[in-house]
């Protein structure tokens, strides 16, 4: 094996050396592709297709093919072929004129003319290129020219005999030449820790993989549509924070030389638009990274995009209706369907959303009623029975929550809000007022995945001092993920927030579900590695 991959790295070598050179002889004869500085690029290859067929549909309009009944097979030939003839003249005299660019994906070199296949951001397109129509000199270095060079073509749209809309090349430059050679066509580009690292070859060898990211794209476009569209404001906060709040979870941490202080890398973006929102701006919103010192898997990214956006005089029932209408809006836009498939489940996002509470849930999944146990010991205890491992420092809240972690999560493939959680893991969320052991809390579950997190906020100053005492207490007893006190953040309460709902999601994993990508990287154009 190591015999055979030193032969393949050589002839890698020797292919890298014949392109310089090649390159070489072209800047010599003063023809160096790297001194052009702009193409005039005036169509896509989708767009060249199109407007090919629409000109051809009105151009030919009436006209039928050949009837070669009777004929024999010399004669249906022939009638065929005077008949492309007959329509390619009818083209040819109206001609669409285009102007692409693009890199060479395939070459077949054939005496005086060649076809070559050219791709750009929309797709592919097949070229003619004919040695009396572009010149000798042109030709010449066309045929030298290698696959993933760069081009620049005038021409001409025409239909060849075999029914391909393709271009007749008036004009070939060299826009770029490419020194290392692409993966070979047949096997392309497919071990999944290069694809990562060099997304960029990846783009060009796999067209599912650009898809994947113009539907990412997409998604975002769509959100700020929506949420504009209904009255919110997008705002940007702070990515180095003194207080990394507003989630579980462990920050980066990092060191500012010109102030002399310690910061750290913000992990949520809540606690800033809730400022926002009692400085009067009463629908904000943040599509932004945020930064989580944690590990890696198939659903976690130690940076990512999170959507947080918040709502004054509105409550956890108002972001339901907010989050279900979103994301079926947002299957409906970028799938076309309300029906998504991911992996082998389909997913119906056009159904009302089933609601129920995390009591209710885990009494349905687990057997168990949590409303029946009485008190911490008594949930240890079920914890115990049920081998589900749990913290000293653990109450009854955090003892459900993981009964619901265990037994429910991968059951909720359909779209369910699971509403009314704990209070022991929802710090920073209104407490129900007929029951203050829970929260005004719901995690939309699908595909057995938290989608997005919503809360009626808690708005009251003194109960979220309370809430933050109990995260550091948690935090000196070695929670890294407790939040902190955050004594700007509470001045801000005091001074007045409105009811309000918030929502928080990420845009990873709802790329991830929409464009069935198995793996969080899939969706990250260039995600978290260990260096090499």
């Amino acid at each position: 094996m190591a015999d055979q991959n030193n032969l393949q790295e050589q002839d890698v070598n020797q292919l890298r050396k014949v392109r310089r050179e090649k390159l070489s002889e072209l800047a010599g004869a003063g023809r160096d592709p790297f001194v052009i500085t702009k193409y005039d690029q005036t169509h896509h290859t989708d767009e060249v297709k199109t407007l090919y067929e629409a000109h051809e549909a009105e151009l030919l309009a009436g006209r039928s093919l050949p009837d070669t009944a009777g004929m024999d097979e010399e004669q249906a030939k022939a009638a065929i072929n005077d008949d492309y003839n007959e329509r390619r003249a009818i083209m040819d005299a109206s001609p669409i004129n285009v102007s692409v660019a693009g890199r060479m994906m395939f070459k077949r070199v054939m005496g005086k003319a060649s076809f070559c296949n050219v791709q750009d951001l929309k797709g592919r397109i097949q070229v003619y290129v004919a040695r009396d129509a572009i010149g000798e000199q042109a030709y010449a270095d066309f045929k030298k020219s290698d696959i993933g060079d760069i081009f620049g073509i005038k021409g001409y749209a025409f239909r060849t005999k075999t029914g391909e809309i393709s271009i007749h090349a008036s004009e070939l430059t060299l826009l770029s030449k490419s020194l290392q050679p692409l993966p070979e066509k047949f096997h392309g580009l497919t071990d999944t820790d290069t694809r990562y690292r060099q997304r960029y070859v990846d783009l060009i060898m796999n067209p599912e993989v650009k898809d994947t990211f113009v539907k990412r794209s997409m998604i975002i476009k769509e959100i700020r549509n929506f949420l504009d569209a209904k009255g919110f404001m997008e705002v940007e906060t702070p990515m180095l924070v003194a207080n990394a709040g507003g989630a579980a979870a462990r920050p980066f941490e990092t060191h500012f030389n010109a102030l002399d202080e310690d910061l750290r890398l913000r992990i949520s973006l809540e606690l800033y638009l809730k400022r926002l929102i009692v400085g009067g701006l009463e629908r904000v919103y943040e599509i932004g990274r945020v930064f989580r010192n944690e590990g890696l898997d198939t659903r976690h990214n130690p940076e990512f995009t999170l959507m947080e956006l918040y709502q004054a005089y509105t409550d956890y029932n108002g972001m339901m209706d907010l989050t279900e209408e979103m994301f079926r809006m947002l299957a409906q836009k970028v799938c076309g369907s309300t029906k998504i498939k991911y992996g082998e489940n389909e997913i119906d996002l056009g159904k009302p959303f089933r609601r129920l509470t995390m009591i209710d849930a885990v009494k349905e999944y687990a057997g168990v009623d949590f409303d029946l146990v009485p008190d911490t010991a008594a949930a240890k205890k079920l914890a115990d029975e049920r081998g589900i491992e749990y913290e000293a420092r653990h109450e009854k809240g955090d003892i459900l929550n993981l009964f619901f972690e265990e037994y429910c999560e991968d059951k909720l493939i359909q779209p369910t809000f699971v509403m009314d959680h704990p209070v022991e893991v929802s710090p920073l969320t209104k407490r129900k007022p007929d029951k203050p052991g829970y929260v005004e809390r719901f995690e939309l579950f699908c595909n057995g995945w938290e989608m997005c997190n919503a809360y009626s906020e808690l708005n009251d100053p003194i109960d979220q001092r309370e809430r933050f005492k109990a995260q550091d207490a948690a935090a000196a007893a070695g929670d890294e993920e407790a939040n902190h006190t955050d004594e700007d953040f509470l001045n801000a309460l005091e001074i007045g927030m409105p009811p309000t709902g918030g929502i928080g999601y990420g845009i990873d994993r709802l790329c991830m579900l929409l464009t069935d990508s198995a793996a969080i990287r899939d969706v990250l154009l260039f995600p978290t590695l260990k260096s090499l």
